[in-house]
């Protein structure tokens, strides 16, 4: 495992380092110039490895150092990052709109100061759990990600290219892109059908890689206050949680974001109104299916996030997949509800809720003849006896607690409920409930740790350790590197 991160990191410094002197060529005045480097690539490449260092050194044990606020379009940010995962409250599909590009990175600051608008950068994160399941592979699902009880686990190695657009300013079209790669165990999770989906659903490998989000950004500041608009792969829109570590609050997820879309592939507009109001409209092909395959069909997405409290509170409704609603590899309709609601400066708290369904479900209760496979990779439903295909809903709702210690510290008291009413999600018709208390210690901004523990409980049926226990209890923890 140590030998695979290192490789990773290697490659990304040599990718870094490569796309650096590119950028430097192509800027120079001399770029014209047929000229011999002054220096050896493995002199380069040193220099690199001690810059980063370098880098690394000042971030551990900074200067303390003042200045003023970088320039905003909009409310001030409701929460501090670090320690939290981002400063503004989650809205998908779009980059904040109005909000400056304040991101710098380890490997950008060795290379060029972090003075690129083209950036790479990513992180390492592996943990451990030790759970009261303990049949092995897959036990201690429906929990996510550690799916696997009692392991250490390299959750994922990521690596993005990007550029994001200066929506701060309203002069003129200004555009992003982002090109994420991650590979690790979590790509179980982030897998869509079509987009090397074999790994999975053909050969179901403990680790494999997926190219989870590439897509292009153009914004435009002359429309309302700025709208963005999206093309390609990219994260479902609605969720406190996202697929990317740092993303999140815990090293586990909850059960309702375990179980709902992750991807689409398609196109998303978000226009920001005024400080109150931004609308999202989209068209994709589905949720976690490439457009080219025979799952794909057409899909819309509306959301309205209304914004109040100067910024400290905002409600995000959003239909974020709605067609014909026909089962298919996760078809699903999902209708979500999100409260953020900042309490004072140490608290915060998040809410969601969601209900989601499909029709026509292959029925794999046992209670009928001649019964239709399900496709693989999509769980079939706990029908009513007599009954080939059925509607299968299910609901959820889960609330986030935050309390900031300081800049380097905070606590996280997560609740969970979902209600699987036919197994079509989790494979098991029954209610759960999740709790969970995990606490942040960051060293500098590169590196956190996140320990927790967290109980859960299946009411109707033994849901954990492969369907033969109703109660589990995990103490797990992570670390993120940064780079």
């Amino acid at each position: 495992m140590l030998s695979r991160k290192f490789a990773v990191v290697s490659l990304c410094i040599s990718f870094a380092a490569r796309s650096s002197s590119l950028y430097a060529q192509s800027t120079s005045p001399d770029a014209q110039a047929d000229k011999a480097p002054s220096t050896s690539d493995v002199e380069g490449n040193r220099t690199l490895l001690l810059r980063l260092a370098d880098t690394y050194r000042m971030d551990w044990h900074p200067a303390e150092l003042a200045g003023p606020d970088p320039v905003r379009r909009g409310y001030p940010a409701p929460l501090d990052s670090p320690p939290f995962p981002s400063s503004d409250y989650s809205v998908g599909g779009t980059p904040v709109i109005g909000a400056p590009d304040t991101q710098t990175y380890p490997l950008m600051q060795a290379i060029n100061g972090n003075q690129s608008r083209v950036k790479v950068y990513g992180w390492l994160n592996g943990g451990f759990n030790a759970s009261t399941s303990n049949k092995g592979t897959g036990a201690n699902a429906p929990a996510s990600y550690y799916v696997n009880p009692n392991r250490m686990t390299g959750d994922q190695q990521v690596l993005y290219v990007e550029r994001l657009p200066n929506s701060v300013q309203t002069e003129h079209l200004d555009w992003g892109f982002r090109f994420a790669q991650l590979y690790g165990q979590d790509y179980r999770y982030t897998t869509a059908k079509g987009y090397l989906s074999d790994q999975l659903l053909v050969h179901n490998r403990q680790n494999g890689y997926d190219p989870v989000m590439f897509y292009f950004d153009l914004y435009v500041p002359h429309i309302a206050e700025g709208m963005n608009i999206r093309v390609g792969r990219y994260i479902s829109l609605p969720d406190i949680e996202a697929q990317l570590a740092p993303n999140n609050y815990t090293y586990s997820h909850s059960l309702l974001y375990t179980v709902d879309p992750y991807t689409q592939t398609g196109i998303v507009a978000s226009i920001k109104l005024s400080n109150h109001w931004l609308l999202q409209a989209g068209f994709s092909g589905g949720d976690d299916v490439a457009p080219w395959t025979k799952d794909a069909t057409p899909t819309g997405t509306a959301c309205v996030d209304y914004t109040w409290h100067k910024g400290g509170d905002a409600l995000y409704t959003c239909a974020n997949s709605f067609n014909k609603g026909k089962y298919a590899y996760n078809s699903l309709q999902g209708y979500y509800e999100t409260w953020y609601h900042k309490i004072n400066a140490k608290w915060h708290t998040d809410t969601e809720f969601w209900y989601m369904y499909e029709r026509d479900v292959p029925n794999i209760a046992g209670n009928v003849t001649k019964p239709i496979a399900p496709e693989v990779g999509a769980n079939g439903a706990f029908c009513h006896p007599g009954q080939h295909l059925c509607y299968a809903p299910e609901y959820a709702i889960t609330n986030y607690v935050e309390r900031e210690i300081n800049t380097h510290n905070y606590l996280s008291f997560r609740a969970d409920y979902l209600d699987d009413i036919r197994g079509q999600r989790t494979g098991y018709q029954t209610r759960y409930s999740e709790h969970l208390i995990s606490y942040g210690h960051w060293v500098g901004s590169t590196i956190l740790l996140r320990p927790e523990v967290r109980l859960e409980h299946s009411y109707q049926a033994a849901a954990y350790d492969l369907g033969t226990k109703k109660t589990q209890f995990v103490i797990a923890a992570d670390l993120i590197y940064h780079f």
